[in-house]
């Protein structure tokens, strides 16, 4: 890992709802930058109606663009997550996907509340930031 996670004392425990408060990232390493996956198939489309299971695939998603570039999920730095809809009910299922992704360590992520994304079926969408080591 080419980053430092912490949360300071003073905030509260982030870790359980699924980020991290701040990381650094040490001078010369290279930034891989994914831009936002779905949860979709090879084909690109829609492999669900289900929020969770889109959740779920999007993160896989993720995780096979950063495969092209040597790295997993375990370099990510930052997250940015895109909710059609948003309510409190969806916050579960991200949550629950991060703490399997990245157990006691999630990356920083913001979670925007969006109206729709790039089609009507599109319920999520997460961009990420990786560092090499």
């Amino acid at each position: 890992m080419a980053h430092t996670l912490v949360n300071p004392d003073g905030l509260h425990d982030p870790v359980p709802f699924g980020y991290s408060h701040t990381a650094t990232v040490p001078v010369d390493t290279e930034l891989v930058l994914v831009s936002g996956q779905y949860g979709s198939g090879p084909d690109g489309a829609v492999v669900s109606a289900d929020f969770a299971e889109q959740v779920e695939r999007a993160f896989h998603n993720v995780g096979v663009a950063l495969a092209a570039h040597g790295l997993d999920l375990g370099h990510v730095v930052q997250l940015r997550t895109y909710v059609v809809n948003h309510d409190v009910g969806r916050l579960g299922p991200i949550a629950a996907a991060v703490r399997e992704h990245w157990g006691a360590k999630p990356p920083t992520q913001t979670l925007l509340g969006v109206a729709s994304l790039a089609t009507p079926d599109v319920l999520f969408e997460v961009e990420a930031v990786a560092a090499r080591p």
